[in-house]
C-alpha cells in the first residue's frame, strides 16, 4: 500500500483554482493539480437546494502534507466551508509515485 493521496477540493472560479493549486505545489505540498473546468454540483446550502458551476482540483500528495494542504485551502479558499475530501491511493505505477514523493520533499 502506498502513502500516497488524491484529495479533492472544488472552487468557484478558475482564478481561485489556479491561485490554490499553484500554492500547494510551490509549497512542495502537492506533486501536481489537475484543474478540471465545468464541473455541475447540486448541493444543499442553509436549508437550500443549490447549483454552480465549479473547478474541481485534483490534488496529488501524501499522507504527511494532508493535514497542512487541509490548513492552506481552509486559509486561502474563498467558500465558508470548502471541500477537503482525501482518497489513499492504494496502488499505481512505481515510477509515478516514486516521482510524486520526490516532487514533495523539501
Amino acid at each position: 500500500m502506498s502513502d500516497a493521496f488524491v484529495i479533492f477540493c472544488s472552487c468557484g472560479s478558475p482564478e481561485e483554482a489556479e491561485k490554490l493549486a499553484s500554492v500547494l505545489v510551490n509549497e512542495r505540498l502537492a506533486a501536481c493539480v489537475n484543474i478540471v473546468p465545468g464541473i455541475h454540483s447540486v448541493y444543499r446550502w442553509n436549508d437550500k437546494i443549490e447549483t454552480a458551476t465549479e473547478f474541481l482540483l485534483i490534488i496529488k500528495s501524501a499522507a504527511d502534507r494532508l493535514a497542512e494542504i487541509q490548513s492552506r485551502l481552509e486559509t486561502l479558499h474563498s467558500y465558508d466551508t470548502p471541500e477537503v475530501v482525501a482518497i489513499p491511493i492504494v496502488a499505481g505505477s512505481p515510477k509515478y509515485l516514486a516521482w510524486l514523493r520526490r516532487q514533495i520533499e523539501a
